[in-house]
């Protein structure tokens, strides 16, 4: 198989996380930046990376990358890429998205319209013809410059890879799946140990964490652009990817995943999420005011985005709201806690500082991931042999 650069963009701060997750995969890292992975892989890596990472935005395959500081040395780098390798005659293209960074090219509009005269120039002088149908496969082209450096790349994604397609019925602030998917990676929590969402919205946390307990890859039941890209990716490829994911699950699995929200229709929806991702009868919905949580069971973690003020809940609310978490977190003494919120009087409010805090970006808004760490539970004897 060809070897292939892939670009595999994420949440600013999430970088390691994703990075771990390529390696687990079985891929060598090229490059780590700000907001992006990339690594070396083959066809079958466009497959397997959409299928089974859970923290990555998109995948990209990526044609090729050169410096410029004028339009006309972006035309230039741009019709040297072997184009007509990739697009068939009857190929639908198009710059999906472009974005520059500290660079002297700004226009977005430009950037887009002049690397697509340069693909058509390409394709024109080595297919002979001077008009293009465009009515075969679709092949969207992202191109991102920064620092005057310029990468294109396709987008084999196609949509966000947030859309595991479980969350028709979502709560006003849902976070992002792989967002989420992120902050419970982000923590030590392991699948025999009990894990509360008291702010459980349409349900993504506790979603997210079943499919890591059942090792259910977040891409297997959605379709990616790239499928319909026959000339460069076998078919094969996808059926092996989806064999693969499917001998991986195990949905079979005892697990204690709770979600907790104040409001009984949102339990409703996140119930319904669930049902539709298919860990339902993993996780424990409840209608139940965060004043109220405790359990029994020690050595749990609470992982949660209560409201930040900004959408749900009035500022002034926040302190009692933030208080009873507090509390909470009292009666819940060798519990672990990770809270993601843009609150700025969190740890005041909570009455706790945080052993760990990571800024974090939230779309666009800057957030911080408090880590209240509780103690280890103690080591398991081992049975004689």
């Amino acid at each position: 198989m060809k070897t292939i650069e892939l670009i595999a963009p994420c949440h600013f701060g999430m970088e390691a996380v994703l990075k771990r997750e390529i390696i687990e995969l079985g891929y060598d890292i090229s490059k780590v930046e700000d907001g992006r992975v990339a690594f070396i892989g083959d066809e079958e890596a466009v497959c397997r990376a959409n299928i089974f990472l859970r923290t990555a935005e998109r995948i990209l395959w990526k044609l090729g990358s050169f410096r410029a500081r004028t339009f006309e040395e972006l035309f230039e780098g741009t019709r040297k890429i072997p184009w007509e390798d990739y697009i068939p005659v009857d190929g639908k293209f198009w710059v999906k998205k472009a974005s520059s960074v500290k660079s002297k090219l700004y226009s977005l509009s430009d950037i887009q319209s002049i690397v697509k005269k340069a693909v058509v120039e390409r394709l024109k002088r080595k297919y002979q013809i001077n008009w293009f149908e465009e009515n075969g496969q679709e092949y969207p082209i992202r191109v991102f410059i920064l620092k005057d450096e310029v990468t294109i790349a396709f987008d084999t994604s196609g949509e966000h890879l947030h859309k595991r397609g479980y969350r028709q019925l979502a709560s006003k602030a849902p976070i992002a799946e792989t967002l989420a998917a992120s902050l419970i990676l982000l923590t030590p929590w392991k699948k025999d140990r009990i894990l509360v969402d008291p702010f459980c919205g349409s349900g993504t946390f506790p979603i997210e964490a079943a499919m890591i307990a059942a090792n259910m890859a977040p891409g297997m039941n959605r379709s990616f652009a790239a499928e319909q890209w026959k000339n460069l990716i076998p078919r094969k490829c996808w059926y092996h990817s989806v064999e693969e994911a499917n001998d991986l699950l195990d949905d079979k699995i005892e697990t204690d995943i709770q979600g907790y929200d104040i409001d009984g229709a949102i339990v409703k929806a996140a119930r319904a999420n669930a049902r539709d991702a298919g860990v339902e009868h993993m996780i424990h919905f409840q209608e139940r005011a965060v004043r109220d949580l405790n359990h029994p069971k020690k050595y749990g973690f609470l992982i949660t985005n209560p409201p930040y003020g900004e959408r749900l809940e009035e500022k002034e609310q926040l302190p009692k709201l933030y208080g009873e978490i507090g509390e909470a977190l009292q009666r819940l003494s060798t519990w672990s806690a990770y809270i993601i919120s843009s609150y700025e009087d969190t740890e005041k409010s909570i009455g706790k500082k945080a052993d760990k805090n990571r800024k974090i970006y939230n779309g666009m808004l800057k957030t911080y991931y408090y880590q209240f760490l509780g103690p280890k539970p103690p080591k398991k004897p081992r049975s004689a042999t």
